[in-house]
């Protein structure tokens, strides 16, 4: 009779564990951090998920239907002004046929981050570009890679990444026409346009 009782104890308790297992509940609210794994429920998840309201008062959702981050639309900043100059010195330079973001470059991202996490409002548009070996379609894809690359990692960094545009112009526009390492060299680079919003006066002649 004892041994009938703690049997039926011993049953009941295995019982009640895998009634909590089964009732509990998966994560939410996930993002994806760039360059980690991310399994398919998750990636599911994320790509059905709601848009939500940014801090810009954009409509945007957190990831894309491959479980990276959702790309920022155009049509927010065809107004808005490109400043090529204000974060020139802050150009990163990749090694030849690579998108990954060396670390003797990552200061300069920081220094982005920071630029773009401050009051005023700005936007950034990041160009991705090669040297001229590779055939064309091959180099505007790398481009594309290198641009994205520096977005994924800036809003790793905890910028908007609605607010990173990214452009690939492959080889199309050297730094220097050379035909050796040190002009290949310049040539591999990610460009950072900072973009703000046009005055008044800007808007009306755009308008014309």
């Amino acid at each position: 009779m004892k041994k009938n009782c703690c049997a039926k104890t011993f049953t009941l308790a295995i019982t009640a564990a895998l009634a909590l297992v089964g009732c509990a509940k998966s994560p939410v609210g996930l993002t994806k951090i760039p360059g980690q794994p991310m399994g398919q429920d998750t990636k599911s998840e994320l790509a059905s998920a709601d848009p939500v309201s940014t801090s810009d008062g954009l409509k945007t959702s957190d990831t894309d239907a491959n479980g990276g981050i959702a790309q920022a639309d155009p049509a927010n900043y065809s107004t808005w002004i490109p400043d090529p100059a204000a974060l020139a010195a802050f150009t990163v330079h990749f090694d030849y046929d690579s998108s990954s973001i060396k670390a003797s470059e990552e200061s300069k991202l920081t220094s982005v981050a920071e630029h773009m996490k401050g009051a005023a409002p700005v936007a950034l548009r990041i160009e991705g570009h090669c040297d001229e070996r590779g055939t064309e379609e091959y180099n505007r894809s790398l481009g594309d890679r290198r641009a994205n690359a520096l977005r994924e990692k800036l809003a790793s960094m905890g910028v908007n990444a609605q607010k990173i545009l990214t452009q690939s112009f492959g080889e199309d526009k050297p730094v220097d026409s050379g035909h050796n390492e040190a002009a290949w060299s310049k040539n591999r680079r990610g460009e950072f346009i900072l973009l703000t919003p046009p005055t008044p006066g800007q808007l009306t002649k755009l308008e014309k």
